[in-house]
């Protein structure tokens, strides 16, 4: 019987996985860690630092020369002698300095208070002037309303006046209504109802310093049949002549009245209907840009009542249905 072959096997134990990796993991890891903290705390330095330090340090880092020779001199010699062959060409033709233009860096979020802070552009007086007088114009307005709602003896005549802000300044109009004319028709002498209603307009506009524009204006039917010498361009024009009178009895400086003008109906207030009544109507404008020194004159029984006859007379004949401006 032949010899038996022995097997013999052999069994390899192996280690644990601690072994096997050993500690290298927590190094990279820790590693890690701190290039992270670096990063974040580079972040940080840079959202502290201000516009002007950051750009600085941009300076500071910019190339501001460079050479052809590479010597490793930056000196007028270029690293050659006096007495060498082509030093002093060599000198003269290096090109000039190089300044790099780079773009400002843009400072974090961060660090506000280390920050230059950069105050809004001063006013200059004009728009300061501008200012205020748009703010006198606005409390002129309302002041205007107050006023005509105060007084029940103008209720009736609160459709007859018309503020509004404009681009020339803050104009003041009385208008005619249907059945409530401003004028009796075809005269420039104005009813007592207008008269006590401009001396209203009048307390407020000699609290303002501007000048004044005052214009007449007529619907579009023509006075006479456009047959008389007398047309809406007089009749315009002697009701805005009429108004400058009452205002400087009434107190206004003869210095402030800048102009008078009649336009007759060139300009209607409702163009689709130039023959209504309200295209009738008296304007003062107070010119915006024109008020140096307050006017301090008192105008006299500015706001004097009304008696109830004037409020709603009988109208004289032809002027509910006027045909004459």
């Amino acid at each position: 019987m032949a010899d038996q072959q022995s097997i013999i096997i052999k069994k390899v134990k192996k280690g644990g996985h601690g072994g096997h990796h050993g500690g290298a993991w927590k190094i990279a890891y820790a590693d890690f860690v701190t290039a992270m903290m670096a990063f974040f705390l580079l972040l940080w330095l840079l959202s502290a630092v201000s516009q002007v330090q950051l750009q600085g340090i941009a300076d500071y880092f910019a190339p501001t020369v460079t050479s052809k020779s590479e010597s490793g001199s930056g000196q007028i010699l270029g690293g050659t002698t006096i007495a060498q062959d082509g030093s002093l060409s060599d000198t003269l033709s290096r090109p000039p300095s190089v300044t790099m233009n780079l773009p400002p860096p843009k400072a974090g979020s961060g660090g506000a208070a280390l920050q230059d802070k950069t105050e809004p552009p001063k006013p200059t007086p004009e728009e300061i002037k501008a200012k205020a007088e748009q703010a006198s114009f606005e409390k002129a307005q309302k002041d205007l309303q107050k006023a005509l709602k105060a007084l029940p003896e103008f209720k009736k005549l609160a459709k007859s006046l018309i503020v509004d802000n404009t681009p020339d300044g803050l104009r003041i109009q009385i208008v005619d209504q249907s059945g409530l004319a401003m004028f009796p028709s075809g005269k420039a002498n104005m009813y007592p109802r207008t008269k006590e209603l401009l001396k209203m307009v009048v307390g407020v506009i000699n609290k303002m310093p501007q000048k004044l524009s005052i214009s007449g204006y007529t619907d579009a039917v023509p006075m006479g049949g456009g047959t008389h010498d007398y047309t809406n361009w007089e009749l315009s024009s002697d009701r805005a002549n009429s108004v400058r009178r009452l205002l400087v009895d009434a107190g206004v400086a003869k210095t402030r009245i800048s102009r008078v003008v009649g336009k007759a109906a060139t300009d209607p207030l409702l163009p689709k209907d130039p023959t209504n009544a309200r295209n009738r109507r008296l304007s003062i404008l107070l010119l915006r840009g024109t008020g140096h020194q307050k006017n301090k004159k008192t105008p006299a029984n500015v706001r004097s009542k009304i008696p109830p006859s004037i409020i709603n007379p009988a109208p004289p004949s032809g002027d509910a249905k006027s045909t004459h401006g």
